[in-house]
């Protein structure tokens, strides 16, 4: 279709909510919504982005469907992606290639790993690790003695099989255990699934310093390796998780983008026991909205710039994911999804949605972005980024991100990676200078690090590489910076829009599947994401208007600015309105209106 065409199409378009579809005959190429369709449908006439042009000209005709509300056509919109895969959405792909740990519903229940659960049973997962599964489904049936047979070998048996000779079943197809018992012991086994570690790692423990004090070590180290297993099983938190009271239930996400992929990682906790981690693979050509979406930087200027990709995906999987599964009470992500539909859902719903930038709760998020980033194979990124760069192996990489509101609170990160991984006793931040100027706070922000490095007042290595968050400006500012203090230490950015790499001679646009390329993403990201979280703790900690409002103390100072988004918008806001923030009554609504 041409520019005329989609304005034609679009000009026979209602103005009412709803849900729009390009297509190619019977292909679906892209879903999206929209709050009033005739004029969301008329800007495709003037694509943001070749890939938007391609789309767009590619399509044949255009469908639509109305809603009575924006919440029916975001769910509408989610559902309609899960079912046509158009190539041009984030598309959330199936989880069940990851193996499940289910208890089948029989009234003697067997435990089993699998990859499609039967209708019925009582799952839990998916993991992601198949050998780490297998070592605790063997564990739980030493322990508990819980059957893995099929039900053909189960019934009419006469005497019990090897698995009981062998310790791994206590033979309910016998009567060698009564039903109560039993069910007594999958309860128990049930338990460990649902983040009670110590049901599955206390009996091993046990059962460890008995074969030791036998003088069985064999024995031993290998109920010692199995212990390790166990332990690390729920992902290493302990059980404990921050916030939210003993009835709440949190999910935290994290999210890895590598080109056209997207890992996102939730962990998912329950009366403050983590009991479930799993990840789900999306594709991601451009972000959900090809870089069409735009979110403002900040509430005072309203000035817009694009959504990054991570916020695109978030976006598409909280919808596509949670459309036909429970909310819960509380979602720690690892920066703000900017879509204002998913939000107004979100708040509609009741879901306390934090990007949390200190303590426990961002420990988490750190722990959900570790598993994000996990792959199944190892491949030599930072081999294939020195040949493609023509430098020596770049063993340790420190990127550098400055994050601030139109020149207020700002400050900057320095993360570290270490052979492809984070280091995070090594990352460091800087309050910097409140200047509105891009190019000079990370001027000041590599100036400060180089001059560390000189005057040996840094008690880290020096990098074998920086990585500036941004493009050419910012990869000037910070190579004045170097030169300036003295520093020799090679330096490139990547810019986020693009997501192309520029050096001092040349700019390089690697395919989106190139392994050097995901190396850098993955610590442009995580720059990112650490000066964000410091950006908004600070400004959590700095004084608004609000502070010289009788009865509004901190606490309910920031519950304020999370429902309103600003000062503004609780100055904005009816005496109704903020009688529905927690801890507000009918005074206090009355004083923080009358004051501000």
């Amino acid at each position: 279709m041409d520019a005329d065409a989609v304005r034609e199409r679009a000009g026979g378009l209602p103005t009412e909510p709803g849900v729009y579809q390009f297509l190619d005959g019977d292909t679906v190429l892209y879903v999206g919504k929209a709050v009033e369709l005739r004029d969301r449908v008329r800007s495709y006439s003037d694509p943001r982005s070749e890939r938007i042009a391609r789309m767009v000209e590619r399509a044949g005709a255009i469908d639509f469907a109305v809603t009575d509300t924006e919440t029916q056509a975001l769910l509408l919109e989610a559902n309609l992606v899960k079912r046509h895969q158009p190539r041009y959405n984030v598309r959330l792909k199936d989880d069940k290639s990851y193996p499940l740990v289910q208890f089948t519903d029989h009234a003697v229940p067997r435990i089993e790993v699998t990859r499609d659960p039967e209708e019925g049973a009582a799952a839990y997962g998916p993991y992601t690790d198949k050998g780490d599964v297998e070592v605790v489904v063997k564990a739980i049936r030493e322990v508990y003695g819980l059957r893995g047979c099929s039900d053909h070998k189960y019934r009419n048996r006469e005497r019990p099989c090897l698995d009981y000779e062998m310790g791994l079943c206590s033979a309910p197809c016998t009567g060698e255990i009564d039903d109560a018992d039993y069910a007594t012991d999958v309860e128990a086994a049930k338990r460990f699934f649902e983040g009670e570690t110590g049901a599955l790692a206390d009996p091993i423990e046990r059962e460890m310093e008995r074969a030791a004090q036998a003088q069985n070590f064999e024995r031993a180290a290998n109920l010692r390796d199995r212990l390790d297993v166990v332990k690390g099983f729920h992902g290493g938190a302990g059980g404990a998780v921050a916030g939210g009271g003993d009835a709440a239930t949190t999910d935290v996400l994290g999210v890895a983008v590598e080109g056209e992929d997207a890992t996102v990682a939730r962990l998912h906790a329950e009366r403050g026991q983590l009991i479930e981690r799993d990840q789900h693979h999306l594709d991601a050509p451009e972000g959900e909205h090809m870089g069409d979406r735009r979110e403002p930087t900040d509430e005072a200027s309203g000035e817009e710039r694009p959504a990054s990709r991570v916020a695109d995906v978030l976006a598409a999987f909280l919808v596509q994911f949670y459309a036909e599964r429970d909310l819960p009470d509380r979602l720690l992500l690892p920066e703000r999804h900017g879509d204002d539909d998913v939000a107004a859902w979100l708040d509609e719903a009741g879901v306390e949605v934090e990007v949390p930038g200190a303590g426990r709760d961002a420990t988490l998020v750190d722990l959900a972005l570790k598993n994000a980033h996990r792959r199944s194979g190892e491949r030599d990124e930072l081999g294939a980024l020195a040949d493609a760069l023509g430098v020596d192996r770049p063993t340790r990489i420190e990127g550098f991100d400055v994050s601030h509101a139109q020149g207020k609170s700002v400050v900057g990160s320095d993360v570290c990676f270490v052979d492809g991984s984070a280091e995070k006793s090594e990352y460091r931040r800087k309050k910097l200078e409140e200047e509105n100027d891009d190019y000079a706070n990370m001027y000041r922000l590599v100036r400060w690090r180089a001059e560390r490095a000189v005057d040996g007042r840094d008690d880290r290595p020096d990098p074998d590489l920086l990585l500036i968050d941004g493009g050419e400006g910012q990869l000037d500012a910070a190579r004045d910076a170097l030169d300036d203090a003295g520093w020799d230490v090679p330096a490139v950015a990547l810019a986020k829009d693009e997501e192309v790499v520029i050096t001092e001679r040349r700019t390089f646009d690697w395919d989106d599947d190139a392994p050097q390329l995901h190396v850098l993403q993955r610590v442009r990201d995580e720059a990112h994401r650490f000066a964000v979280a410091y950006h908004q703790t600070l400004r959590d900690d700095v004084g608004t208007a609000l502070d010289n409002v009788a009865g509004v103390g901190p606490e309910l100072r920031k519950r304020l600015l999370r429902r309103f988004g600003s000062v503004e918008g609780v100055r904005e806001a009816s005496v109704e309105d903020l009688r529905d923030v927690e801890g507000v009554g009918e005074a206090t609504a009355e004083t923080i209106a009358g004051r501000l």
